[in-house]
């Protein structure tokens, strides 16, 4: 069945139903961020007044208004376009980043590009990131080819996306993973834009860490387990497809990787390259303690996709409660701005304590 469609067909049916799984309840199953392992302490006296709470930062050059990204996460369907033309248009007003999904379709169809192009359309002036993946870069995508998805969408910086557990269970997945490194350690080189290299929801280990470091990249987006399951929703598919080969992979990795809250640690006690922080982030509170737990930003993909969906006012209601929910947390443990709620006093609990201090060879 699969072999019967163009790549084109393949690739944006693909991105449709992938909206529509990513909408659905198609997160970890019985694990979690371990977010709720991080317990941030109350101050009585946090000698601040609520309004003068700064919540700016500077990321990659960029100078953001909220310390937040709309993370990659759409596009390559005409189903795409409406929802990425409001995701834009909350970055530019908001003055936050925001990512798209994979632009590999972008390239196959000058029609599914405009999915994408309508993002610096409706964003002038905000930080946007383009977006492939490494499988495609190690089956030999040429330097031509990046530079024309940058162009798509006249990019700030380009993410690198891995995600080997979604090729593995994804029907029509691509599973040759070689010489991905070498091919970004070059790419951070040869771009004038910087390269983010992210997971897709299994997190960044320690050793990958270091290995991505030792390139010239701009950032990771360490991408935890806890939030979405691109293994689940592959599975989901790969049912559909009748590969039940495919289906009980899926099924049985469904809830792969290393929680959010521990691979934000762990990374940033590896590396000191900027972090983006994202799996299952879904409030003001998580953005918080990601950033306390040492990321420089925060990324919402499905939270922000949700209300994207429906209509531009649903999108902004979210993101104006998540400032909320942000500032009212720094005013609770006395940080007047992000540099001090990157200092401010924490503790964890089980099992987060355990992964952060037990990871062993």
């Amino acid at each position: 069945m699969l072999n019967k469609k163009s790549p084109k067909k393949i690739i944006e049916d693909r991105k449709k139903e992938g909206i529509e799984l990513a909408l659905k309840n198609t997160s970890a199953m019985t694990k979690t961020t371990l977010l709720e392992c991080v317990e941030l302490l109350h101050c009585a006296l946090p000698e601040i007044n609520f309004d003068d709470i700064k919540t700016s930062t500077k990321f990659l050059g960029h100078n953001l208004k909220f310390p937040f990204l709309i993370d990659s996460m759409t596009g390559g369907t005409p189903a795409a376009q409406k929802i990425n033309t409001r995701l834009a248009q909350a970055a530019e007003e908001f003055g936050i980043g925001m990512g798209v999904g994979s632009q590999r379709a972008g390239l196959l169809s000058n029609k599914l590009a405009e999915s994408f192009k309508v993002v610096r359309k409706n964003a002038p002036n905000a930080f946007i990131f383009s977006n492939i993946g490494g499988a495609q870069l190690s089956q030999g995508l040429d330097y031509q080819s990046i530079k024309k998805l940058l162009q798509m969408i006249d990019a700030d910086a380009l993410a690198i996306h891995l995600n080997p557990l979604q090729e593995l269970v994804q029907p029509e997945g691509e599973s040759n993973y070689l010489s991905v490194l070498s091919r970004i350690g070059e790419l951070s080189s040869d771009l004038d834009v910087p390269i983010i290299v992210k997971e897709v929801g299994s997190g960044i280990s320690p050793s990958v860490a270091k290995k991505l470091s030792a390139t010239k990249i701009g950032a990771i987006n360490v991408a935890g387990m806890g939030g979405t399951s691109w293994a689940g929703i592959e599975q989901i598919r790969a049912k559909k497809f009748n590969n039940k080969q495919k289906a009980n992979l899926g099924l049985l990795f469904w809830d792969w990787g290393i929680p959010t809250a521990a691979t934000i640690f762990l990374t940033r006690n590896s590396v000191k390259i900027p972090i983006i922080a994202s799996g299952g982030l879904r409030n003001g509170l998580d953005l918080a303690k990601t950033i306390t737990l040492g990321a420089d930003v925060g990324g919402f993909a499905r939270p922000m996709l949700t209300p994207a969906s429906k209509s531009y006012n649903s999108l902004k209601d979210f993101i104006n409660q998540l400032i909320l929910e942000l500032k009212s947390t720094m005013f609770l443990v006395g940080a007047k701005n992000i540099n001090d709620l990157k200092s401010i006093e924490y503790i964890t609990t089980e099992p987060l304590t355990s992964w952060i201090s037990k990871v062993r060879k």
